[in-house]
């Protein structure tokens, strides 16, 4: 046992340093927790020869399972409904084309370019077809660009290229039977009534030390996880639209949503970002630098080709389309799900989700710093954006 608890702490001694590191740095904490993995997992690896980082414990699969579906229903949960519905056209148009464009793109490099075979390609395609809402989001807050119609458009249009890529997922990969219409039939009756239940118990039992909120929410996600995996899809399906039910309700009550909020960045997602990075092969990525910027280069660029026209029939501003355009271009959370789901059903090998991994990890900082250095709105910028407390855990996202 004492084993175990050394293990743990370790593991989140590299989560501490990762947050230390991402606030000099400013950039999503998401992102230094992959690449803290990555060095942490080459150099146990290699030169302590050390079990205490083994990343295929049973308890760390857990709880770095755990983490990928509360942050799931996370991001489903943060949007702002208003933004669907006061900018449905936009947000549909631009997050459908951010999705078809890069999946098809990356598809038909990995296939015919790399020479790999139809479901990993596929499944390339999937993972670099998302856009980074943590990403994304984080950089709204800072900018302030979260409290305009501009940077909730952009939000909006995030949230919609992440559904095609969570439902691709679950389409492609997923073994059709009789298992998946009993998934499908349970999800849909009970999600039907989460929001009632979840407005009733926090009427009569809310707001008390029992946390009723917080247990009946992991409740739902484990149950509808277990189903999920039992028919063969992803637990992180469900819990996506599990949040977007109860979108509304967390606008309602925003100090519940960031307690919760701290739980899953605070303890959660760490495992889930520090474990991705160690499966990743260093000697791999070594080896074939031009396949990563291969695959780095079909996401970015067949994103930009896809969306900056149909962006400009919105923002006719020039800084407005661009800077729009490469926030679009992100890449990280869903995309390493993605990644490391294909890995775990042996869709694609350790070399294959290493260099999806990387090109993805690339997604997110270069476009990112590009947008923000080069072609910033300037005119959109509010005043002054006064710091508070949830704009600071927000952030750090």
């Amino acid at each position: 046992m004492e084993q175990l608890y050394l293990s743990a702490s370790i593991w989140l001694s590299l989560a501490l340093v990762s947050a230390i590191i991402a606030y000099y740095l400013k950039v999503s904490i998401a992102l230094i927790e992959i690449c803290t993995g990555v060095i942490a997992g080459y150099i146990a690896t290699n030169y302590l020869q050390t079990d205490l980082l083994n990343n295929s414990e049973e308890w760390l699969k857990f709880l770095a399972g755990s983490g990928a579906i509360f942050l799931t229903f996370l991001a489903g949960a943060e949007l702002e409904p208003t933004i669907i519905k006061n900018k449905w056209k936009e947000v549909l148009v631009v997050g459908l084309i951010g999705f078809f464009a890069p999946f098809m793109g990356c598809s038909l490099v990995a296939y015919f370019l790399l020479g790999w075979d139809p479901k990993a390609s596929l499944l390339c395609g999937v993972a670099l077809s998302t856009t980074s809402m943590a990403v994304v989001y984080a950089v709204m807050i800072d900018t302030g660009l979260n409290m305009t119609e501009f940077g909730k458009g952009i939000l909006g249009s995030c949230f919609i290229n992440d559904i095609g890529t969570v439902l691709a997922l679950g389409i492609i990969f997923a073994p059709f039977t009789y298992k998946t219409l009993i998934f499908i039939s349970i999800t849909v009756i009970y999600l039907i009534f989460f929001p009632l239940i979840t407005n009733y118990l926090t009427k009569v039992y809310g707001n008390r030390t029992a946390a009723i909120r917080t247990k009946w929410i992991s409740f739902t996600l484990f149950g509808l996880g277990a189903l999920a995996l039992w028919s063969g899809n992803e637990a992180v399906l469900p819990a996506y639209i599990a949040g977007m039910m109860l979108a509304e309700f967390s606008q309602r009550n925003p100090v519940w949503l960031r307690r919760l909020r701290t739980l899953t960045v605070g303890f959660l997602t760490p495992f889930y970002f520090l474990r991705a990075g160690t499966l990743v092969s260093v000697p791999a990525l070594v080896s074939a630098p031009l396949l990563i910027i291969a695959l780095l280069g079909a996401k970015v660029f067949s994103k930009i080709f896809g969306l900056f026209p149909f962006i400009a029939q919105f923002r006719s501003e020039k800084n407005e389309r661009w800077y729009y355009t490469l926030m679009m271009s992100t890449g990280l959370t869903f995309g390493t799900i993605s990644a490391l789901f294909g890995y775990s059903n042996n869709i694609i090998n350790k070399e294959q989700y290493s260099y999806i991994v990387i090109a993805v990890i690339a997604s997110a900082v270069i476009p990112t710093m590009i947008a923000s250095y080069i072609f910033i709105p300037k005119h959109l910028l509010p005043k002054k954006v006064y710091a508070t407390e949830a704009t600071h855990e927000l952030s750090e996202e």
